[in-house]
């Protein structure tokens, strides 16, 4: 074939070009809610064997591509339309930024000839995401999609992995132009030099209390078994950052528990008595750190050994001993060949850590009501498979499943490390359509649950049988319970009137039941999962339990 003639075979609308590049990079979903902005997008998936999931809201599309890229470690793709799309969308960009989820939001946008008229719903993307995103850009000529997409693939992946926005001008996406595919991206690698494993071993050498504490992105299973092996060999206590309790198995003899909100003062003491702290892959940010008060800043009084994937990361707030520029797949690897030079100073604490969590977790206190949250969470330990996916917004009512769950599998947990309230539904519709043949179950308090619960229509649609559990105090307790401490006797603003929530479930066309008594849950749950579609269980949660840790008397 002549030249022109290839080039004229190859001749293409931004449009095609744009999905054809989402085949290359191997993606399998997207999730979008629909606009006039990207119908040429739109069109050309028609064509493509990518899934296409149709969400109800923008912020639920957003939040389930970011879930996406936490279970697969690939970026998770999202289609808005501009302006209120966008604006809507930003939800989950914040998420992907705060916990490090590679993810690629594909916006609409004017055409390119009524740019700065401030023409039907303009926004400038780059003012607009500039400080949420990694990066963001605006394609002006189909013949450089291929470079752009493959790019920000490479951007959302490497380094410290986030959130890629890239906006799309209508009139781009109908024009024609030839232009080859870019190849799959595979992200590039950062390795620890041979001389900081070699530092590493010396310091754990001369160690007589450390303690590792894995969080962040970029795990894999192989890594987090890998870890697993290496702290048995030094006999370390490891701990879990806020919301990545999965990257340890909670039966391991090993593991010291979780570093959230309200950890076990146990855990807190054995750290602030470490003398050697190895944090792999997190940023011990303001959760995990109580408030920045758990290491001193900006030296911490232990010495540090800091592992992260970007470099603009190590000393930004606490400066290491040591900083090893590496993701916890590439050091997991190169941990390998470490044994310990001699019996550890420390042996026997990796048990006495793990026996102070299963004290710490394993019987609730009773809380004023019938309805014992804690107990069911308890029961749910123990009756869910270990591979089960279990999602969470944010409010007080995470504090117990936090505390009270024990999670076993890679990937096991979905929640939010930015806080966010309305992730736990879109996030488990996700897991479930990505791992149909998995438990998922997605937690979510009466506020939460409808800040983005219009995607149970979603999960109905595409017949994802999660199971909700709403707990319902009729209030937002956690601002509630600041309120209580900070204002007593001067509640406003966090007061709730709620609907029937089962009902809500049935009207969508899944099951749904209420539960107002400990006894009552463990049947409804039986019978949600035998239903087989998306259900709702609505719990009815004492106002009075305001916290996992406390009650309080109503004012």
């Amino acid at each position: 074939m002549s030249p022109s003639n290839a080039a004229k075979s190859n001749l293409r609308t931004g449009g095609q070009i744009l999905i054809d590049q989402l085949v290359a990079q191997g993606v399998e979903r997207v999730t979008c809610v629909p606009g006039e902005s990207y119908l040429a997008a739109l069109d050309a998936l028609h064509d493509s064997k990518i899934d296409v999931m149709i969400c109800r809201a923008e912020g639920g599309a957003a939040m389930m591509a970011e879930a996406y890229g936490k279970l697969t470690g690939r970026p998770g793709i999202c289609f808005v339309t501009r302006g209120p799309g966008a604006s809507n969308a930003c939800h989950g960009v914040h998420i992907a930024m705060q916990d490090s989820t590679p993810m690629i939001l594909f916006i609409g946008q004017v055409d390119t000839g009524m740019r700065e008229r401030e023409a039907f719903q303009e926004v400038d993307y780059k003012a607009m995401f500039g400080s949420m995103a990694k990066w963001v850009v605006e394609i002006d000529r189909p013949d450089r999609i291929p470079e752009l997409v493959a790019r920000a693939f490479r951007v959302a992946m490497q380094g410290r992995r986030g959130p890629v926005v890239i906006a799309l001008p209508e009139n781009m996406l109908t024009e024609a132009a030839a232009v080859s595919d870019a190849p799959r991206v595979e992200p590039a690698v950062s390795w620890p030099a041979p001389s900081d494993i070699g530092r590493l071993g010396a310091l754990l050498a001369q160690a007589k209390a450390p303690i590792a504490i894995l969080g962040g992105s970029g795990w894999d299973e192989a890594a987090a078994r890998s870890i697993a092996h290496f702290a048995e060999r030094f006999e370390l206590p490891v701990a879990t950052s806020f919301r990545r309790a999965s990257l340890f198995d909670a039966d391991h003899p090993n593991y010291a528990g979780d570093l959230g909100i309200g950890p076990d003062p146990r855990l807190k003491a054995r750290i602030t008595g470490a003398d050697l702290i190895l944090l792999i892959g997190g940023r011990l940010s303001e959760m995990p750190s109580s408030s920045y008060t758990l290491l001193d800043i900006p030296s911490p009084a232990q010495q540090l050994v800091h592992v992260h994937p970007g470099a603009e990361e190590l000393g930004r707030v606490y400066q290491p001993t040591l900083a090893i520029e590496a993701g916890p797949a590439a050091f997991a690897q190169a941990v390998e060949i470490l044994r310990p030079r001699a019996p550890v100073a420390w042996k026997g604490e990796a048990a006495k850590a793990h026996a102070d969590y299963l004290d710490w977790t394993d019987k609730p206190r009773e809380l004023p009501g019938a309805f014992q949250y804690g107990e069911v969470v308890a029961w749910l330990r123990d009756r869910l498979p270990k591979d089960a996916i279990v999602c969470n917004g944010a409010g007080n009512y995470a504090g117990w499943l936090h505390r009270h769950h024990r999670f076993h599998t890679f990937a096991a947990q979905l929640a939010p490390t930015s806080g966010s309230m309305g992730y736990g539904v879109p996030a488990a519709v996700l897991a479930k359509r990505q791992y149909p043949d998995r438990v998922v179950v997605a937690f979510a308090g009466d506020g939460c649950f409808l800040m983005n619960g219009q995607e149970f229509a979603t999960a109905v649609q595409y017949g994802a049988a999660i199971i909700v559990v709403i707990i319902d105090n009729g209030q937002y307790g956690t601002i509630r319970m600041h309120q209580e401490r900070d204002y007593p006797g001067r509640v406003i603003g966090t007061q709730l009137q709620n609907p029937d929530f089962a009902l809500y479930a049935r009207a969508f066309g899944g099951h749904g039941e209420r539960v107002e008594r400990t006894e009552d849950f463990a049947p409804a749950f039986e019978r949600a999962l035998t239903s087989g579609k998306p259900s709702i269980l609505h719990c009815f949660l004492d106002p009075r339990a305001i916290s996992v840790g406390k009650d309080f008397v109503p004012s």
